[in-house]
């Protein structure tokens, strides 16, 4: 058996030699050889085929043109084959999102026959009444909306409890899928085949409530599974304990549930429920888990009252997961809570009554944990730095969890709080507990072993006016000297990572500065996990034992500051270079929560240098227009904890150094508060206009005037004459375009935003990323061989290979260009190179 090919353009004879009119063909061991040669080098340069027809005799008759054009089809073929099974896999959502839009839009038409029915209803009344009971009469007559049906006190038999449980089936289905609640789009969100699915919150009913429908590509029952493990995927959920279970007749069971939230905040305390959820198959296949607090039952469970928590009431809700054809469930999510607002301070009560916030907090955050799941079980099982997906994931929730005890201080996990200093704005508490120290008195790999024996928390909260979460956390994320202690954060690697740490006096040193290394995002970039390392310098007898460069593991969320409802967090965590997945985590951190419903539509560009001048997001889709503004005052509340390992004969001691150092930070933040505010834009020295520093607009012109000046072409289609018109043109081409410096190792100093997509990174951790390094072993090869013709003649063009981004995932490109950037004097300033038509492998 053979296999001929077709030489494009160059017909080759059966052996390999160029005869015009033949074809080519290969016995299956070339075959088998060329396959193996493709899988290891895709696009192997002249030198390199040469080297593998030495290497393989077996391809010793076989024209080393033919090779290249062999590999060449190989290529084209693999590229037909990915585009042909993406193709399919968008029509099989597309086809699932219209069978989801059309029923979506059934229960709109029903709705609105509902709302037709009772505007006429009211009219009658209106025209029937008189003026003194017209008021009462429409109130009266939307009770039905507004009010949860009040049923009698039923027993808790099994008969009991089933009734109820088939009442919270009805219940919760007509909120699904019907009209028992009147649903409004959440704000900013647009369904389609690629977005998280059709999300609304609800109007005018007890409550606060929230719908999403969404597609994934998991089967119902693991899609069940990981619904019902509600502590892996809702960040406050501290405990789901089942009290009891009770099988059905159907195949189903009954679960008395008591669940228990954490406090978002210090000011405000947490919730628990005690449910009942009832798991089902419909006729149809479909699964259905759903549930309710239960609060109406004769005999029936109870729990009494829980020091520190306040009980709240979760009215019918649950997942609706049905098959979908060609593999994968359709969702119906539904969350209806009572959050008992009345019993946080007035300033908190916008956050317990929002049903976005809900939405965003508890609906979304499901619907994003199933999709990140399906995303990691199709593509590789190990991410960058050899960490797998769901070790990632693990770390993230250890970092929000362990920030969460910390900020409700529970004293069934040994807090204890520590009297103050006559004044009350930082509360700060101690742990003892032996089951707290387990996870930190560990070895390091250097040999040593912690002899802490307790740690503290110092956390306060603070009311912040007029600056948007996402803008003040991104400036506290790129800019660490502003606010961060070098003494304090070198003592609290040490405290959980060498011993003995003796309390940090007058160190000599100080940081060269952070480097952000990105370790893992979540679909839709709105998490990100990073390693920090921040660079010590200086010289001090500690030295000997405490690591040159300190590492923190930190967790970045909310930085979209156009998404409604989110919160801003920045959490990070003192690590050992092994980053083990049982490391110890102490984390420390900021969470801002916005208290206004109003939508902010301030350009996310307001930072303080030229790499942090533009947008940092990888969402590519912010606006750029210098003219936007802040629509009106906003509120937050941000909570500030940190926490320290010690020995507890120090306590004295650490504790007056955590109660100066979150002060100082408070002082700090109010500080970066006032300067990042509107009403000190353009005034206060530093901060650059929305689009971004006047560098910025210099590089981006020169950055187009010399590729005229090379190619003979223009880079920009249209971009006005303006440079901030060239700026912003230049950041949404579509190419992926970025500049590096001409230096012996050459790194990047400016991308746009589809450089930064590619490289799966941000303008600040950008400047981390030397060329070589996105580069396999061929691609530097080539470049080496074409660096040289960039400096003499100015520009190159290289033909398309493989690179890497940052997160070590293969990124092929059809061809790149690249050309020297001339300044205002003719010298060279740096080279730009432009990847075209570039994608993931």
């Amino acid at each position: 058996m053979s296999i001929s090919c077709k030489n494009g353009g160059a017909p080759t004879s059966s052996t390999g030699s160029m005869d015009n009119g033949k074809y080519v063909r290969y016995t299956p061991e070339q075959v088998e050889a060329l396959e193996r040669l493709y899988h290891e080098c895709p696009k192997p340069s002249s030198i390199r085929r040469q080297q593998l027809i030495r290497e393989c005799p077996i391809l010793s008759n076989i024209e080393p043109k033919q090779i290249k054009v062999w590999f060449q089809n190989r290529r084209c073929r693999e590229k037909q084959r990915k585009e042909s099974s993406r193709l399919q896999s968008v029509n099989k959502k597309l086809t699932a999102m219209n069978k989801l839009l059309m029923e979506e839009n059934d229960r709109l038409q029903k709705q609105v026959s509902n709302l037709v029915y009772e505007n006429t209803y009211f009219r009658q009344n209106n025209a029937l009444s008189t003026k003194d009971t017209s008021c009462e009469s429409v109130v009266t007559s939307g009770q039905h909306h507004h009010l949860t049906p009040q049923h009698p006190p039923r027993d808790a038999s099994p008969a009991g409890l089933l009734s109820i449980a088939e009442d919270t089936l009805t219940e919760f289905l007509s909120k699904a899928t019907g009209t028992a609640v009147e649903w409004v789009q959440m704000p900013g969100m647009k369904p389609g085949p690629d977005s998280i699915g059709i999300v609304a919150i609800s109007h005018g009913c007890t409550g606060v409530a929230a719908r999403a429908c969404g597609l994934v590509s998991l089967e119902p029952t693991r899609v069940a599974e990981i619904l019902k493990d509600r502590t892996s995927w809702f960040r406050d959920c501290r405990s789901v304990d089942v009290l009891n279970v009770l099988p059905t007749a159907s195949s189903g069971n009954i679960e008395i549930l008591y669940m228990q939230l954490y406090a978002p905040t210090t000011l405000s305390p947490a919730r628990d429920f005690l449910l009942l959820r009832y798991s089902s198959v419909m006729d149809d296949g479909s699964l259905v888990v759903c549930e309710r607090s239960l609060s109406n039952t004769q005999n029936g469970p109870s729990m009494p009252p829980v020091q520190n928590f306040v009980r709240a009431e979760m009215l019918p809700s649950g997942y609706l997961i049905r098959p979908c054809d060609g593999g994968g469930s359709i969702i119906h999510i539904v969350d209806h809570m009572n959050l008992e607002a009345s019993s946080v301070p007035e300033v908190l009560r916008p956050l317990y009554k929002s049903s976005t916030v809900l939405a965003q907090k508890t609906t979304m955050a499901a619907l994003r944990q199933l999709r990140q799941i399906a995303l990691d079980v199709s593509q590789s099982n190990v991410t960058n730095m050899g960490r797998r997906p769901a070790a990632l994931r693990a770390l993230s929730q250890r970092l929000t969890r362990g920030f969460n005890e910390v900020l409700n201080g529970f004293s069934d996990e040994g807090w204890s709080l520590v009297g103050n200093d006559g004044i009350d704005d930082v509360t700060v508490l101690v742990n003892s507990n032996p089951n707290k120290l387990m996870g930190l008195n560990v070895s390091f790999v250097n040999g040593y072993t912690s002899v802490s024996n307790a740690v503290l928390c110092a956390k306060a909260s603070m009311l912040l006016q007029n600056v948007p979460p996402a803008i003040l956390l991104g400036f506290l994320r790129e800019h660490r000297s502003e606010w961060a202690d070098n003494n304090i954060d070198a003592y609290s690697a040490a405290a959980i990572k060498v011993g003995p740490c003796n309390f940090i006096g007058s160190r000599v040193g100080n940081f060269g500065g952070q480097v952000i290394l990105p370790l893992a995002h979540t679909i839709e970039h709105e998490e990100f996990l990073e390693v920090i390392k921040l660079e010590v310098g200086g010289h001090s007898p500690e030295d000997a034992i405490m690591p040159r460069d300190l590492l923190l593991l930190q967790l970045c969320s909310g930085m979209d500051e156009n998404a409604v409802g989110t919160c801003a967090e920045l959490i990070f965590a003192p690590i050992d270079a092994s980053l083990a997945d049982d490391a110890p985590l102490l984390p420390s951190g900021f969470r801002i929560i916005p208290l206004d419903s109003c939508k902010e539509n301030s350009s996310p560009s307001r930072t303080l240098d030229l790499a942090s001048a533009l947008e940092t997001k990888t969402t590519g889709n912010k606006s750029l227009n210098g003219d936007a503004v802040i629509s009106g005052a906003t509120r937050s509340v941000m909570t500030i904890a940190f926490q320290f390992a010690f020995e507890s004969h120090m306590q004295e001691n650490v504790t007056t150094m955590a109660r100066q150092y979150v002060r100082s930070i408070i002082s700090s933040v109010q500080r970066v508060a006032l300067a990042l505010s509107p009403s000190h834009l353009g005034t206060h020295g530093g901060l650059g206009s929305p689009l971004g520093t006047p560098e910025a607009n210099i590089l981006a012109r020169w950055i187009c005037q010399s590729y005229r000046s090379y190619m003979g072409v223009e880079l920009l289609k249209s971009s006005g004459e303006g440079s901030e018109s060239i700026l912003k043109a230049l950041w949404h081409h579509s190419d992926a375009i970025m500049c590096c410096s001409m230096k012996a190792l050459p790194v990047f100093t400016f991308a746009n935003q589809a450089g930064l997509d590619m490289l799966e990174t941000t303008l600040v951790a950008l400047q981390d990323i030397t060329l070589e390094k996105i580069f396999d072993d061929h691609g530097r090869k080539n470049l080496c061989s074409e660096f040289p013709l960039i400096i003499q003649q100015g520009f190159a063009c290289i033909q398309g290979g493989i690179c890497l981004s940052s997160m070590g995932r293969p990124i092929s490109y059809e061809r790149a260009v690249a050309w020297k950037v001339l300044n205002e004097d003719n010298n060279a300033h740096c080279i730009c190179f432009m990847f075209v038509n570039w994608s993931f492998v």
